[in-house]
């Protein structure tokens, strides 16, 4: 069974930064492509960052470009996502999310193993 923990959310002021962690149990991220999304209420979940287990190619979304960067532990099958410059419309609930496919995907439908998030508040 593919388990996915996220941790590291929390209060920050604008301006800020938070590295999220997920670890991963039940599969090798070697071959999992793993990516970011976040939900903030009243809106869909909305893609982040993906990082392709073939190449370590990396993909992001317009929103977070240039302020969020993703990473990978495959030593300790953990996954990274830090987040710089925060704003307040960056708060949300951040997930973690993999797929067994190669290929990269913004879709929350490509992906079939979710963690159960965590909370990121930014302060004006």
């Amino acid at each position: 069974q593919v388990q996915l923990v996220e941790s590291g959310g929390g209060l920050v002021q604008a301006g800020g930064s938070l590295r999220l962690s997920c670890a991963v149990s039940g599969r090798t991220i070697i071959t999992t492509t793993m990516g970011w999304f976040r939900q903030a209420p009243g809106k869909e979940r909305e893609f982040l960052a993906v990082y392709m287990w073939t190449g370590g190619g990396q993909d992001y979304g317009d929103s977070v470009k240039g302020r969020f960067t993703i990473s990978r532990d495959t030593a300790n099958n953990m996954v990274y996502l830090q987040m710089n410059s925060l704003k307040p419309e960056d708060t949300a609930v951040y997930y973690c999310a993999g797929r067994r496919l190669a290929a990269p995907s913004r879709d929350t439908q490509g992906y079939g193993y979710w963690g159960q998030g965590t909370q990121v508040t930014v302060s004006s």
